[in-house]
């Protein structure tokens, strides 16, 4: 198969069908930038498997994604989306960058959603923008980002309600979109790596935090959200 890309935590190949690729969940694990980097045994699995339940849940309720099928523990088959190079931030409790650069303390629940837009690029350390950066850029047209903004709060009202029930709290989470076809399609994923959950009693982190952050019980986090979303 040929290589077309190869990120942080997953690697993109091309397929027979011009319209589609695999993507393999690499048990990679990086943070701050990659400054920190290490190998989480299972991670990829659980990372694909926790998107692929999403994903599917996703599209039951209206909202259209990149995933065609999985092909094996470790792949997923999607379609050829053209990656909008905005990553969205939603932000329902206060914690990570947020509370380091408006001074709010970590667990405070906002009022409403917090939505954040980042340009994605590495070298850059995806910094966070506003619609006139954007502008400036020519990444994305007002048309794409309304869209995009608009389907991005679609999902935390409906991830908010499938995780409540599951006794988890969304606490914030990053998005990615592409284009294909004439559509914007949610692309990417949506797994502890991209997401934060914390157990709604005890708040106890259960995602890449616990990497983070020097928590430990990193595959046990990933593997708890797991089996909590598939009851």
């Amino acid at each position: 198969m040929k290589k077309l890309y190869e990120g942080k935590a997953k690697i993109i190949y091309a397929t027979e069908n011009p319209d589609e690729v695999l993507i393999y969940y690499k048990d990679d694990a990086t943070a701050f930038n990659g400054l920190k980097k290490d190998t989480i045994k299972g991670k990829g699995r659980y990372n694909l498997e926790i998107s692929k339940i999403f994903f599917e849940y996703l599209e039951a309720n209206g909202l259209k994604t990149h995933m065609v099928d999985v092909v094996d523990e470790l792949t997923m088959r999607t379609k050829k989306t053209e990656i909008i190079k905005v990553e969205v931030v939603v932000r329902n409790i206060a914690a990570g960058s947020l509370c380091k650069r408006l001074g709010l303390p970590e667990g405070l629940e906002l009022e409403k959603p917090i939505l954040e837009f980042y340009y994605k690029d590495d070298a850059l350390g995806d910094p966070l923008v506003n619609e006139y950066h954007i502008d400036a850029l020519k990444v994305a047209t007002q048309e794409e980002l309304d869209e995009i903004a608009k389907q991005a709060l679609k999902v935390n009202e409906l991830l908010k309600e499938f995780l409540i029930k599951r006794d988890l709290l969304l606490v914030d989470y990053k998005l990615e979109f592409g284009r294909f076809k004439g559509e914007i399609l949610l692309s990417d994923e949506i797994s502890p790596d991209t997401c934060r959950f914390w157990d709604r009693d005890t708040r106890k982190k259960l995602d890449k935090d616990r990497f983070r952050q020097d928590l430990g019980e990193v595959t046990e986090a990933y593997q708890e959200i797991l089996e909590r979303i598939s009851k």
